[in-house]
């Protein structure tokens, strides 16, 4: 079980992960280990997020959010396979928790009377200022 809050805990079958080789330095290693860690959270299907975290989550997620409602994290930091695990566990978490953050509502507010009357005038000024530039008429 992993715990988001005191109040949210994903379960383990809502949790997938796979192990892949990593790509990048690591030597020997790299072609014998499969350190990186792919870690799925079956996010539209869970049970202990509320429907506006999962729309926030799925804001969030962007591009990791598949199509079946999934959201795929990958680690291949560390050639440690467990610590690239606590990685992506600790990345999933702080999705969520953001995600859990609800977005303050923006109040729409008017401009006040001489801040219109301001920008006005600067706008007539300026286009004085332009009338100007013209080649000037024959009289």
């Amino acid at each position: 079980m992993l715990y988001v809050t005191n109040d949210i805990a994903i379960q383990d079958w809502e949790l997938s992960e796979s192990f892949i080789r990593a790509s990048g330095p690591g030597g020997q290693n790299v072609n014998k280990v499969s350190s990186a860690v792919e870690l799925r959270f079956e996010a539209a299907r869970s049970p202990s997020l509320p429907a506006p975290v999962k729309a926030r989550l799925k804001r969030l997620a962007g591009r990791r959010w598949t199509n079946e409602g999934a959201i795929v994290l990958q680690c291949d930091e560390t050639r440690s396979q467990a610590r690239n695990r606590e990685i992506v566990r600790e990345r999933l978490v702080e999705l969520i928790a953001r995600a859990l953050i609800a977005p303050k509502r923006r109040i729409a507010t008017k401009p006040t009377k001489g801040s219109v009357r301001r920008r006005l005038d600067a706008k007539k000024a300026r286009g004085e200022i332009k009338s100007l530039r013209g080649k000037i008429a024959d009289e």
